[in-house]
């Protein structure tokens, strides 16, 4: 009798409400008037904003009304609230929005809300703040979405591959030492004065050096050469003459050190490469004119002809540039062999002290374990403080590792020692993990040239909401990152081609195709993909049970079979 009686009063006192607001003019509006935007919501870079159209229907608003409206999303252990709006009536002074008695109006609300875990599960409500006059008009909030798609949120910042500075080591290392011996004008005989100078002295114990190493290899060069003044046919002569006795000569001195080497010989009839060569780092006057006329010309006795007729330089080139033309070049190219990589390996797990900072950042990239590397990498920090690449390096490998705090201070050690650009990479991924896309930004504009760039620039486009823009710059990506950016710009083709060609898939990566399945419609690829998801990783149950993309199938019993076994 007690219930019945309770129950009684609650009714009458829910009639009063209705019939008080309904008096002032205000009664309760329904979802009829209003409509959220998009449905359900979802998340776009770390925010989950929302329009909401609402009506005021004619013959509602009280002139004497004042009315705030608030947005408010409410989930499991919390609630956050959006902008608020507020409304008068035409007898109301206030910096309120006008809303006429007899005609109504349409209004539009926008807010946004920062995005947490808990509001994938979630219910969207319109809340009112009414007063008429003085008197205070209790309004119900009105439900206006379900849930929040946060397929965003599945992006992971700690699957993209950081940027290791790389190392300058190179097998085979390529040398060209030169030494000239040169001729008096239309003459092709060798001159002690010219065999004796000290340069060509250098040049032969170099090669007698190189000669003699086992990890060197040498070959010799010699190009012979005339000034292009005096006429082809005589200067073919002399350079033909100059090639002959250098190459005689240097077989003998070859013989003499017993030295085996085959001698590549060769001549120049008239050298206008080299002339213009030293015509233009030369301070001579006119020498524009003179270049002008080696590019108006090809015929060589035009151009003798036509600079001859410079009469204020010529003198100047008789004097400065043309006797240097008159020469014999001896190269020797030499090839210096570096440490096998068993070698470099040894030693660096060794004696890395017997290793120079090229060769050690080189057996950081052989080695095969994640340890091994860092390892490595922290000897390079020892042996080498002042070098930036073995602290970024040891940040790489405790990025990998999944600890991005440890990274972060190796990075920052890095930075502190030199600006590398892989560095600045590394540290705007730390941005992202934070959150800090601006920062990420910063970071990022000064890593130009690391081919890890792209990726870095579409998660942050993703991050950022450009989805269209992550799409393309993840192109040639195959990731659960890509696919991401794929699902959300709507190319679910090219999604489910990225994920069929990941690697090594993991529960992610089903995951993401059951979204992709949910989006086609295909029951059956969200069934099978749930299931060696959660197999893979049993808490992708929890998350499909609550994730808006498979929503419509919350009460299929193939869809349930898969996620709860």
């Amino acid at each position: 009798m007690k219930k019945r009686i309770y129950w009684h009063l609650l009714g009458l006192l829910a009639m009063v409400g209705v019939i008080t607001s309904c008096k002032s003019g205000l009664s309760p509006l329904t979802e009829n008037y209003i409509k959220a935007e998009p449905q359900p919501l979802e998340l776009v870079a770390g925010k989950v904003p929302v329009t909401i159209h609402a009506t005021f229907p004619a013959n509602w608003f009280n002139k004497k009304a004042s009315l705030t409206v608030i947005p408010v999303l409410r989930y499991e252990g919390g609630e956050a609230w959006g902008t608020s709006y507020n409304f008068q009536g035409e007898k109301v002074a206030g910096n309120g929005q006008v809303v006429p008695q007899k005609t109504g109006g349409n209004v539009v609300l926008k807010s946004e809300f920062d995005y947490t875990p808990e509001m994938q599960s979630s219910q969207l409500y319109l809340t009112f703040k009414a007063k008429v006059g003085n008197k205070t008009v209790e309004l119900p909030d009105v439900k206006i979405g379900d849930g929040v798609l946060a397929t965003a949120a599945l992006l992971d910042i700690t699957s993209e591959t950081p940027a290791i500075a790389p190392d300058n080591f190179q097998r085979i290392i390529k040398e060209a030492h030169d030494a000239n011996i040169m001729f008096l004008i239309q003459q092709a005989e060798l001159r002690s004065s010219e065999l004796n100078k000290g340069e060509i002295i250098d040049w032969k114990d170099i090669v007698a050096s190189a000669n003699a190493a086992n990890n060197q290899n040498v070959d010799i060069e010699i190009s012979s050469y005339a000034s292009p003044d005096g006429g082809y046919e005589l200067n073919e002569k002399l350079a033909e003459k100059r090639e002959a006795n250098t190459e005689k000569y240097l077989a003998k001195e070859m013989q003499k050190s017993n030295i085996d080497l085959p001698i590549n010989a060769r001549y120049t009839a008239q050298d206008w490469e080299g002339f213009k060569a030293l015509v233009e780092k030369s301070n001579i006057q006119d020498k524009d004119l003179i270049l002008r006329v080696l590019s108006m010309y090809s015929d060589s006795e035009q151009r003798e002809r036509e600079i001859k007729n410079i009469s204020a330089v010529y003198s100047t080139l008789t004097d400065e540039v043309l006797p240097q033309l008159r020469r014999s070049r001896l190269t020797a190219n030499i090839e210096i062999i570096g440490k096998s990589d068993e070698e470099i390996s040894s030693l660096a797990a060794t004696n890395p002290r017997a290793l120079t900072v090229e060769e050690l950042l080189y057996a950081g990239q052989l080695a095969s374990t994640p340890d091994a590397k860092e390892t490595i990498y922290k000897k390079v920090m020892e042996l080498f403080p002042r070098d930036a690449r073995g602290y970024n390096n040891v940040g790489v490998v405790e990025y990998m590792k999944g600890n991005i705090s440890s990274a972060e201070a190796y990075f920052n050690r890095a930075n502190e020692v030199a600006k590398l650009p892989q560095t600045n990479l590394n540290l705007g991924y730390i941005a992202l993990s934070k959150g800090e896309t601006d920062k990420a930004q910063q970071f990022f504009g000064n890593a130009a040239g690391v081919p890890e760039l792209d990726n870095a620039m579409a998660y942050l486009a993703v991050m950022n909401g450009n989805y269209s823009q992550a799409a393309q710059a993840f192109s040639n990506t195959v990731s659960n990152n890509a696919a991401v950016a794929q699902i959300l710009s709507k190319d679910y083709n090219k999604a489910e081609s990225t994920l069929n060609a990941v690697s090594v898939p993991n529960a992610t990566t089903y995951y993401l195709k059951a979204i992709v399945g949910a989006r086609t419609n295909n029951l059956n690829n969200v069934v099978t993909n749930l299931k060696q998801s959660v197999s893979m990783n049993p808490n992708m149950a929890a998350q499909a049970l609550k994730d808006v993309e498979f929503a419509k199938y919350i009460t299929n019993s193939q869809f349930l079979n898969a996620v709860l076994r």
